[in-house]
């Protein structure tokens, strides 16, 4: 995949402006469909939203094997949080759990404040399309 940054425009931090994928014979596209911070027995561990975050990431991880793939083939991600303010306020610890669960790929991502979720507890929902290679 290639970022595509127009090279007029300020780099953005933590993300793309944009991604291309040059599809070969046999690479697979994967939609990861909303995923919130609850483990794999739909139970909820905390309320707070940087873990959230993290086991929302982990889950995606896991979502992504399923398909052969990994956090590197991620190209975009959505990102639907309840509470802007309580999102800013928590970069910092986002960031980390991004880093040491997805490493140092940026996709294309939009982030926006929603006015609820569909699971009460939940305080982050994130969605992500993946572009995988052909199997070896």
């Amino acid at each position: 995949m290639k970022t595509l940054q127009p090279p007029s425009w300020d780099k953005p931090r933590g993300y793309a402006n944009g991604m291309m994928a040059e599809l070969e014979v046999g690479s697979r596209i994967i939609f990861v469909g909303g995923q919130i911070g609850w483990n794999a027995q739909m139970q909820f561990e905390t309320d707070d939203l940087v873990e959230q975050v993290g086991q929302t990431l982990r889950n995606i991880v896991e979502v992504l094997r399923e398909g052969g793939a990994g956090p590197e083939h991620i190209a975009r991600m959505t990102w639907y949080v309840r509470d802007k303010q309580e999102y800013l306020a928590s970069l910092k610890g986002i960031g980390e759990q991004y880093r040491n669960i997805l490493g140092k790929n940026f996709p294309a991502m939009t982030a926006v404040e929603v006015a609820d979720l569909i699971e009460d507890r939940a305080k982050v929902e994130i969605e992500v399309t993946a572009v995988a290679p052909a199997r070896a």
